[in-house]
């Protein structure tokens, strides 16, 4: 505890008392139990996200903590303890940083770990080789117009593929192992299959609010209102009406989106109810849990456990020591 030193989200040990800088996801002034105000942070580097709280807030910090606000990079002077079993930082001190701390804000947001435009051309040459027409033109054109958006935009505001490149990240895995499993079930149109991959999160980029580094800051009104699912399905109607799509397929591809959720409390108003939609729905979820399970595990010693992973039901998740 005499030593406070930088140190990484990864690898934040209960009891240590650190002096790092992290990027500001979210703050707010909050009521405690003892009717006194606290600041709530949310904080980020590359290596994942970590909740931070300043107590006992005295007069004369005021000025300087309503000063903080989302996207900012600060330093600060914490102890790591846990809470609920989750890791978590109380804030000791605090400052913006500035100029002369030399730091890039791009070194503080969670990336994808792969470029940006080889995810983009990965998928792209997946949409042109798709060999019925109908579906390649609804694929091909729905990457172009919206190449600009695609090449930061995160997946989730939160949860899974919240980083830079997420949604191409998330789209590419799901497209990898859609292949593979076309192949084992081969009676699934291929075709149909990828194609439902690449449209079925591409009205995130209008549901979710992102600045250009990557960082959600939260939810359009389009997105709060109708979300991904019911917009996916309006807007590929409208796309499909364009291109000169089948009104079958059409009224495929929007079940492939309004499905692929599943079950009415994730906002799914149908379940699937032909094959192709059903392996979306599992190929979608099965991407996010791996993505979940391979973050919780990243910087844990081998045999020990995680903390508590919400989107995982609140299981922690065991390193092997072997």
């Amino acid at each position: 505890m005499n030593n406070p030193k930088e140190i990484f989200v990864e690898d934040l040990k209960s009891g240590a008392e650190i002096i790092s800088f992290f990027m500001v996801k979210s703050v707010a002034l909050k009521i405690d139990s003892r009717k006194k105000e606290y600041v709530d942070f949310n904080l980020s580097d590359k290596t994942g996200d970590v909740n931070a709280k300043k107590w006992d807030i005295v007069e004369e910090e005021k000025p300087s903590l309503s000063d903080i606000k989302e996207g900012d990079i600060i330093k600060v002077k914490a102890q790591v303890s846990e809470w609920n079993v989750m890791t978590q930082l109380r804030v000791l001190k605090i400052r913006k940083a500035t100029p002369q701390d030399g730091l890039d804000q791009n070194d503080y947001v969670k990336s994808a770990p792969e470029p940006s435009d080889e995810m983009y051309d990965y998928i792209m040459n997946v949409a042109a080789a798709i060999g019925d027409s109908d579906f390649r033109n609804v694929a091909v054109t729905l990457l172009q117009r919206n190449i600009e958006k695609l090449m930061y935009y995160p997946a989730a505001a939160k949860n899974h593929h919240a980083e830079y490149g997420g949604l191409l990240w998330h789209m590419k895995r799901m497209l990898m192992s859609g292949d593979a499993l076309c192949r084992v079930y081969d009676f699934l149109n291929k075709d149909l299959v990828l194609t439902g991959v690449i449209i079925h999160d591409m009205e995130k980029l209008n549901e979710i609010e992102a600045r250009e580094n990557g960082m959600a800051t939260g939810y359009s009104a389009v997105g709060q209102l109708l979300g991904h699912l019911v917009q996916g399905a309006a807007s590929m109607q409208e796309l499909c009406r364009e291109l000169g799509v089948s009104e079958e397929k059409t009224m495929m591809l929007q079940h492939m989106i309004i499905s692929h959720h599943y079950e009415p409390d994730f906002g799914s108003p149908k379940k699937p109810m032909f094959p192709e939609a059903e392996i979306l729905h599992y190929l979608d979820i099965m991407d996010a849990r791996m993505f979940d399970m391979e973050e919780a595990v990243q910087g844990l010693e081998p045999g020990s456990f995680s903390d508590r992973i919400w989107t995982l039901d609140n299981r922690r998740v065991y390193k092997p020591s072997f």
